[in-house]
């Protein structure tokens, strides 16, 4: 009866208004729900009472916490915990920044797969104390969860390197759907013209080049727009102060945007995306600007180059990212067989749902340990949600 019933844990919740892993989590409960999945989101509300709702034949558990915050993020997480604890299936984790509550599953014979993300204890805007706690977490994934998955081959290969088995951890990227056509008229809100700009959509911290891209391209005039999505609040975040005050006149701060319409017109019409990540995996806003046939232009390094490929550009620092827009934004022919590059990329790895796949044949491979482990309340009388 419980053969094929997921728990998503480690997202805000779906319809996925956040993120990456939000939306991610959307697009695997929808897919799994039309191949028979019973599928459990557990979801962070605030101002809302506790209970489960559905959402397209999911189910919602939602969590109430006061405030978004590290704090009680983490309170979510542990809530989320005690709660799964009494729900039959396998446990996903999507992301390990509070693992070490997995010590519970284990004590109970639950199976726990686990995304491990990005190498979050190695960004930099963790003081000592954080990334001390997201190492101890990174541990704990691999300690207490029945398989890894990594987004990117090399963080499958830094598992590797920590003595995991092979059989243990798969590298599955994500994937996206295909942008083939957008309404051109979204552009006007941000007074864009088709081409005539470029797009950045980050996180607003230190190891996505914010301040060295933002730098670059206001170094001069360049009959050009620089577009950034993403909070940015100066009174409470130096490094938002700084960057702010870098950005010339043609840099446009639009703020978070979670419109799919609005973001696939920004993307399909941009004439270049600016992708700054210098830590991380195989990052969802980098697939997406591929699966929009956008030429690229990334900070280099091992992760960027393996999911945007050879034919995109790449910049080392601040005065690179200078050199190389001066050479990029007028030349139109360059542009355009990036695009088709990226085009080309797109299909090969990260189209046609093939993560989706992925984790499905994945956890298939775990459906029959889960009869044996699980308690045997029947899907249909699930205890209510006690929070």
């Amino acid at each position: 009866m419980f053969k094929k019933r997921l728990l998503i844990l480690g997202t805000r919740g779906i319809p996925g208004n956040y993120g990456g892993f939000e939306t991610f989590a959307e697009r695997l409960a929808l897919y799994l729900k039309t191949k028979d999945w019973d599928v459990v989101v557990y979801c962070q509300s605030i101002g809302k009472e506790a209970g489960e709702t559905t959402w397209n034949g999911i189910t919602l558990v939602n969590i109430p916490v006061p405030k978004n915050s590290a704090f009680w993020s983490i309170i979510f997480d542990l809530k989320c915990t005690f709660h799964a604890l009494k729900q039959p299936g396998i446990i996903l984790l999507l992301g390990y920044n509070t693992a070490i509550f997995s010590l519970l599953y284990s004590l109970k014979k639950r199976i726990v797969i686990t995304n491990m993300d990005g190498m979050e204890w190695w960004r930099r805007r963790w003081n000592i104390f954080q990334k001390a706690w997201l190492f101890l977490n990174e541990r704990c994934a691999i300690w207490f969860s029945q398989h890894l998955i990594a987004d990117h081959p090399q963080i499958k290969m830094y598992f590797l390197e920590q003595g995991i088995p092979g059989h243990q951890v798969s590298s599955i990227p994500y994937c996206s759907d295909a942008v083939v056509k957008a309404d051109v008229n979204l552009l006007r809100q941000f007074e864009l013209t088709k081409s005539r700009y470029a797009l950045v959509i980050a996180r607003s911290e230190p190891e996505n080049s914010i301040l060295e891209i933002v730098s670059a391209f206001s170094q001069r005039h360049r009959g050009y727009k620089l577009v950034i999505l993403g909070n940015y609040v100066p009174a409470e975040n130096p490094y938002h102060k700084e960057v702010l005050a870098a950005a010339s006149e043609e840099v446009i701060f639009t703020g978070a945007i979670y419109d799919k319409e609005i973001l696939n017109a920004l993307r399909f019409h941009a004439g270049l995306y600016i992708h700054g990540h210098k830590v991380g995996g195989t990052n969802p806003s980098l697939i997406e600007a591929l699966a929009a046939g956008m030429p690229v232009l990334a900070h280099y390094n091992r992760f960027n180059y393996w999911v945007a490929g050879s034919e995109a550009r790449y910049f080392y620092d601040q005065d690179d990212c200078g050199v190389q827009l001066q050479q990029l934004l007028d030349d139109r022919d360059v542009l355009r067989a990036m695009s088709q590059a990226s085009l080309l990329r797109y299909e090969k790895l990260f189209s046609d749902n093939q993560d989706l796949k992925a984790y499905r044949d994945l956890l298939l491979t775990f459906t029959d340990e889960v009869v044996d482990n699980v308690p045997t309340t029947p899907v249909t009388s699930r205890p209510a949600v006690k929070i």
